[in-house]
């Protein structure tokens, strides 16, 4: 079985499906730090990253948006000192899509990376 982090995105339509509650659920649990957020539409994937200083924010920041130009998928991001706000949801389908539990998942991963250097 394929884990998030190494899954890649794949190509989003406007016609494609949203993700169920269900999964949302699901792949959630692979993902516990980042909060789902389902009150609200279009449903996202949220979390806070918390550093040492303003330059390593935004040395993540950085990292974060290369990963995102990679994979073509683009977060919101919002950085300030010691800390980045991620926000994941696609954008077509104003909603939870595959991509963005995987692209949460690597973003979890660029972090821990960063954080054993």
């Amino acid at each position: 079985m394929t884990t998030l982090s190494e899954s890649k995105c794949e190509a989003c339509r406007n016609d494609s499906p949203r993700i169920s509650d269900a999964e949302a659920a699901q792949l959630h649990a692979e993902i516990p730090q980042w909060r789902l957020i389902a009150q609200e539409e279009p449903k996202q994937l949220e979390r806070e990253f918390t550093f040492r200083n303003f330059a390593d924010a935004l040395k993540f920041t950085q990292q974060v948006g290369q990963l995102a130009e990679q994979e073509g998928h683009h977060p919101e991001l919002c950085t300030g000192w010691g800390r980045v706000k991620v926000t994941w949801w696609t954008h077509k389908i104003e909603g939870l899509h595959h991509n963005d539990f995987v692209m949460a998942a690597k973003t979890d991963e660029l972090y821990e990376q960063m954080q054993g250097s």
